[in-house]
């Protein structure tokens, strides 16, 4: 009995932090680009897509296919991006939860 009370204080706690963790991961952004920043994707550290910019120089003088392309580059390296904050926000939060396996 008192091990399950305890085990439900931990499950709360560790929900609590998910959440706090998820919170600060809607206000880490990262940048993806491609064509020497022509094309930049913004994403959030929940992997979500926040925005995409075009330079107008470079909408100007390309084709659909190639812009379609680097747009998926761009967003790739985005998300890339984003899932290594993710991870390393993960990490530290369990560090923290469990300080004996660092």
């Amino acid at each position: 009995m008192l091990g399950n009370m305890f085990n439900n204080k931990m499950m709360e706690k560790m929900k609590g932090q998910m959440e706090d963790i998820k919170n600060k991961l809607n206000n880490i952004s990262v940048i993806g680009e491609a064509e020497n920043g022509s094309i930049k994707v913004v994403a959030n550290g929940n992997r979500l897509l926040n925005s995409i910019e075009i330079s107008d120089d470079f909408y100007n003088t390309t084709n659909k296919e190639e812009l379609a392309e680097l747009i998926l580059t761009a967003a790739n390296r985005a998300l890339e991006q984003a899932e290594r904050v993710e991870k390393s926000e993960m990490s530290h939060a369990a560090m923290g939860m469990l300080p004996g396996l660092g």
